[in-house]
Order: structure tokens, then C-alpha cells, then sequence
């Protein structure tokens, strides 16, 4: 069974929902992800998704954008990213973690050196959009592992368009295809709307809300008690416990 398993049987014995956070790896600077990898673990994150920085990243908005440019300037690649997951490693084997990335850094390390890696347990994480079609929706979910990614919004991620009742409709439709976990991400920017998407799905992505604020955060002192304070804010919400608590359903 493989981490991303194990975490989610985990969080459904305790009745809780996985918390997700973004980061791209290298921003703001390759030394300091893997304590961040280890602050947003340690502040409440239930699996960790690794962007793997790209040139010309199209599904992604502005800032995720820049965090990309700014760690592809340090000279970071897609070894370089495995390099960070090997050190982070060292200290944390249990905590799952995805590598979002696009095509291109794949081609240039090469298909079969990069397909080695199926070897490791590691799960290939799809993703639904708003546009799918139901026939689309149920050959990707026979072919998914680990969890579904249902992007939430027709656009990029971070944009302000978060229809939460589109949403559940949606989760509803995908459940009668698989039994996995589905995430949602795209759109969830703070302590409401994620305990909003924690009502109606089994994960919580939270990207260009948290690398925002490493941005705004930079390479200084306040970095991790900044990532740290956003973190526990959105884990407190998702358990019911915070500002951003949800009495309604969906």
C-alpha cells in the first residue's frame, strides 16, 4: 500500500479531511523548501504537493507564475526537485507527496528514466476539470490511483470564481465512478472556502494562496511562522475549530 493510501484510510478513521498545500519547489530559493516542506507538515498538512518549476506554466495564475521564475532562475530542475524530496526524506518517510509538473522537464530528463520511478509505489494522480464528460470522467477514474484532482474552475488557479454548490455537484458525479478520494483545488484561498470544499470532498488544495504569501513573505525570518500561521488557520477551519467554520451542508 503506498503513502497516499495509507494517509487517507488514516484521516477517514479520524473523520478528517487531508489538507493539501502547493509549494514550488525552489521558491524562494532551493535551501529553504525542504523546512518548508517540514513547517507545513508540522502546522497541519496531511500530503504535500510539489510543483516542479516550468518556463511556461499555462494552467497556473500569476503567482504560482513568478514562484516558477523565481526558482527557475536558482537554477532549479526536475532532478533538482528530486534531489529536495530525497533530503526531505530523511527526516519525514511517512508524509505523502505529489509532483505537479508539466510535460517538457519529463521529455528533457527522458521518458524511460522518468518511468523507472512507477517501480517506487508511486501513484499517477489525474485530473477532472468542470468541462469533463461523464464518459471522460469514468475512464480517467479506472485508470486513477491514489486520489482524483477535481480543478474546480474553468480558468487558472487562483482565480476568484469559486462556485461551491458547482462543485459539489460535480464530486457527487465523479463518486459514482470511483471509490478513491477526490480533491479539490483552484479557487480555495482562505479558512472559508476551504472548509467550504472540505465539506464536500476527502481533500483540500491550497496553491496560489500559500505561494502568494511566500512571496510576500520572501527569503526572511518570517517566512515559516508566516507559512506556519496560514496553515493552522486553514487546518483549524477544515476542523470546524476556526473563524472559518461551516455549520451549513452541501
Amino acid at each position: 500500500m503506498g503513502r497516499l493510501n495509507r494517509c487517507f484510510d488514516a484521516l477517514r478513521t479520524r473523520g478528517r479531511k487531508a489538507l493539501v498545500p502547493f509549494i514550488t519547489a525552489g521558491d524562494p530559493g532551493p535551501e529553504q523548501t525542504p523546512a518548508l516542506m517540514q513547517a507545513l507538515v508540522e502546522s497541519g498538512a496531511d500530503i504535500l504537493e510539489l510543483g516542479v518549476p516550468f518556463s511556461d506554466p499555462m494552467a497556473d495564475g500569476p503567482d504560482i507564475q513568478r514562484s516558477s521564475e523565481r526558482a527557475l532562475r536558482r537554477g532549479v530542475t526536475l532532478r533538482t526537485v528530486l534531489d529536495l524530496v530525497r533530503e526531505f526524506r530523511a527526516s519525514d518517510t511517512h508524509t505523502p507527496i505529489v509532483l505537479m509538473g508539466y510535460l517538457n522537464p519529463i521529455e528533457v530528463m527522458g521518458y524511460a528514466v522518468f518511468a523507472r520511478l512507477g517501480a517506487h509505489e508511486i501513484d499517477p494522480v489525474f485530473l477532472l476539470a468542470p468541462t469533463s464528460s461523464e464518459e471522460r470522467i469514468a475512464r480517467i477514474c479506472a485508470l486513477a490511483r491514489g486520489f482524483v484532482y477535481y480543478v474546480s474552475l474553468k480558468g487558472v488557479t487562483g482565480s476568484d470564481k469559486l462556485d461551491t454548490s458547482a462543485v459539489a455537484d460535480k464530486v457527487r458525479l465523479i463518486r459514482r465512478h470511483t471509490a478513491l478520494p477526490i480533491g479539490v483545488g483552484f479557487g480555495i484561498k482562505d479558512a472559508e472556502s476551504a472548509a467550504r470544499i472540505a465539506l464536500i470532498s476527502d481533500a483540500v488544495v491550497v496553491g496560489s494562496a500559500l505561494v502568494s504569501r511566500i512571496e510576500a513573505l520572501g527569503n526572511g525570518p518570517n517566512l515559516e511562522r508566516g507559512v506556519r500561521a496560514f496553515m493552522k488557520g486553514l487546518r483549524a477551519a477544515m476542523d470546524g475549530m476556526g473563524p472559518g467554520r461551516v455549520r451549513e451542508s452541501l
